[in-house]
């Protein structure tokens, strides 16, 4: 492929970064938005990153990866793949996420890119199937109103 492919999905949530940060790192609010999954990690750089739930009785790992870098409450990239695919679980076939958080007075803009999908294996079918699903922005709605309203 000669063409990066990148999702990029943003929002403005009505909250302080501190708080959208905990959406994004707490193990109990990323239940609540990422499927019930929930995420386990050290938060450090090269560090695991695994999302885990459970599946008909069954604990599962449903996505994994690495972190690539952490500035809290401004910046958190990481590598992904989903571990029950068919995709050879190499590098050079994980995607990187990536969540930028700005500052807007008493509100937050969040941004998520995903990508590049040009360099890993299936990457055209894995971004269009991301494409269907609004990318990142179903998720991102659901990150809005846990942060806004608690629920």
């Amino acid at each position: 492929m000669d063409k990066k492919l990148f999702v990029k999905n943003t929002i403005d949530i009505n909250a302080l970064a501190s708080e959208v940060w905990n959406a994004l790192v707490n193990p109990s609010e990323t239940k609540k938005y990422m499927f019930g999954c929930e995420t386990v990690s050290k938060w450090k750089p090269g560090s695991d990153l695994l999302w885990q739930g459970n599946y008909e009785g069954k604990d599962m790992v449903f996505v994994k990866g690495k972190i690539i870098e952490i500035i809290p409450e401004k910046l958190l990239s990481y590598t992904t793949i989903d571990p029950n695919s068919a995709i050879p679980d190499v590098e050079e076939n994980y995607l990187t996420v990536t969540y930028e958080l700005q500052k807007e007075g008493d509100k937050t803009r969040l941004t998520v890119t995903q990508g590049d999908y040009s360099t890993v294996a299936d990457g055209e079918k894995r971004f269009r199937e991301t494409m269907q699903g609004d990318g990142w922005e179903p998720i991102l709605i659901q990150i809005k109103k846990l942060v806004e309203t608690g629920s």
